[in-house]
């Protein structure tokens, strides 16, 4: 099926500082773009794409996300007002006009927001039908307001997965997650080098480098990447060079390492939460997944592709790349935790993400059957 817009015009379309993912999905949804042909524009396996669509289709549970990406589809195909209010499926909250922030404004507002979440029992609390969006802190038996927001920074710092709903409802509560803690740091880190006169060292906050490696750009483009929309293990290595030039880590291996995440993410949306991926990586009580079991954009499925991932991997290569790339945890702290020399983290991760292509590279068939 061919749309009536290219897919590459939803970059300009659409505000600056939504992601890739949710501008795949919105393509997808609003214009009709197929998956292969989403695909083929960001230079990416179908299945990549799929469940990049299928991901933010799960998070539509989620008030303020459903709120957003309605708006954001109705600005794509130039919906009116008036034809908001019509729409049934919205609540109350979405009804009222938006103006989606710009990029400066998010980055001043939403690094505002997230330095009050972070702090010990912090909740954004958002009512329906209300403009704002409250930062409530319980401490010493005593609840207090730390914080107050415009709801359309809420929704584009919930769009962006820095803050998670935890309580929906008439009053949905939500709390920071480890992307929205790594996001800050981030931007705290910026303004520490640019005020120290080091700006140039840091890429611009608006830019989306993992969404670039996603989104096949141009060659030029790909080779000043820098990624720091989160400050990952993987963003970090992603930076450096060896002593020739050379990035530390290929793009390859960041697309393998981020794969391996998404597919993490959607596997704790599911009822069981309490997976032990400890007892996966020893191979412990498990089973080999065939077949239909290893394709789909259920929660389960997505939990079968980790675990066989992480089997194929073994422990050790499993454990770094679990740690690093789906949890977020520092290099530092994985060494200490798995008991290796310091600075060797990064040689074990960076052999482990070349492990990690070759295994989907050998299994892309079964990736390939998701796509009808």
């Amino acid at each position: 099926m061919q749309s009536s817009r290219s897919s590459g015009s939803l970059v300009n379309t659409l505000p600056q500082w939504v992601p890739s993912g949710a501008k795949r999905y919105l393509a997808h949804t609003e214009e009709g773009v197929s998956i292969r042909e989403l695909a083929r524009a960001a230079g990416c396996h179908a299945s990549t794409v799929l469940r990049q669509v299928q991901k933010v289709e799960t998070r539509r549970e989620d008030p303020l996300v459903d709120e957003v990406l309605l708006q954001l589809g109705h600005a794509l195909s130039g919906a009116t007002v008036q034809h908001q209010q019509e729409d049934t499926a919205m609540s109350q909250a979405s009804y009222q006009p938006s103006v989606q922030p710009d990029p400066d404004m998010l980055r001043t507002e939403g690094k505002r927001l997230l330095r009050h979440l972070a702090e010990p029992g912090a909740v954004l609390a958002v009512a329906e039908g209300m403009e704002k969006a409250v930062v409530v802190r319980s401490f010493a038996n005593e609840t207090k307001n730390t914080a107050v927001t415009d709801r359309g920074i809420a929704r584009a710092v919930a769009l962006k997965n820095w803050v998670e709903c935890i309580d929906p409802g008439r009053i949905s509560k939500y709390r920071i997650t480890p992307e929205g803690r790594a996001a800050l740091k981030c931007m705290i880190a910026e303004d520490e080098n640019r005020a120290s006169g080091f700006a140039e060292a840091q890429t611009p906050f608006a830019l989306q480098p993992t969404a670039r490696v996603q989104s096949g750009v141009e060659a030029e483009d790909s080779r000043r990447m820098r990624f720091t929309s989160y400050e990952t293990p993987l963003a970090v290595l992603a930076r450096r060079r060896d002593k020739d030039g050379t990035p530390f880590l290929e793009d390859v291996l960041v697309r393998a390492g981020e794969r391996l995440r998404e597919d993490f993410e959607l596997a704790q949306m599911g009822q069981e939460t309490a997976e032990n991926w400890q007892d996966i990586l020893t191979g412990a009580n498990m089973a080999p997944y065939q077949g239909d079991d290893m394709v789909g954009y259920s929660p389960s499925a997505a939990r079968r592709r980790v675990a066989e991932a992480l089997r194929d991997l073994g422990p050790g290569l499993g454990d770094v790349v679990l740690r690093c790339c789906c949890m977020l945890e520092g290099l530092e702290n994985a060494e200490k935790q798995l008991g290796w020399s310091a600075r060797s983290g990064k040689i074990v991760l960076r052999i482990a993400l070349f492990r990690l292509k070759r295994y989907y590279e050998r299994i892309e068939g079964v990736g390939g059957q998701m796509i009808g």
